[in-house]
């Protein structure tokens, strides 16, 4: 599974877990020694530190949380996916760069995801 609309559904998993508040299943998306690096929290290791970041993330739920994979290749077992991503009637939105391991019981999951956000302020 490298193409685009097989790591789409992975996406829109963990969009439906967004939208619930579910930051166990977001959490589940990651290796359990992944690491996030976000521009609105200090870099999360490790499954339960991502888990507990996204736990205040997702706390009530994100009604309009949307994750859109944008590109995906690699091969093997290591692959990649550059997403989009908006909440807050678009107010909060960037990319993602992933990257994601085939693990033993042949599930994907990220290990490396870094947020880039596409709010920025022109210096004058």
């Amino acid at each position: 599974m490298t193409g685009l609309p097989d790591f789409q559904a992975l996406m829109d998993r963990m969009t439906a877990a967004y939208r619930a508040g579910d930051a166990s299943v977001c959490a589940g998306m990651f290796t359990a020694d992944a690491q996030l690096y976000s521009p609105y929290a200090p870099p999360a290791i490790g499954r339960e530190a991502i888990e507990a970041l996204h736990r205040e993330w997702t706390q009530g739920g994100v009604p309009d949380k949307e994750l859109r994979v944008l590109q995906a290749g690699g091969s093997g077992e290591t692959t990649w996916t550059l997403s989009s991503y908006s909440e807050d009637g678009g107010k909060t939105r960037g990319t993602s760069l992933c990257v994601w391991q085939r693990e033993g019981d042949g599930h994907w999951r990220i290990r490396i995801c870094s947020l880039n956000s596409d709010e920025w302020e022109v210096a004058t």
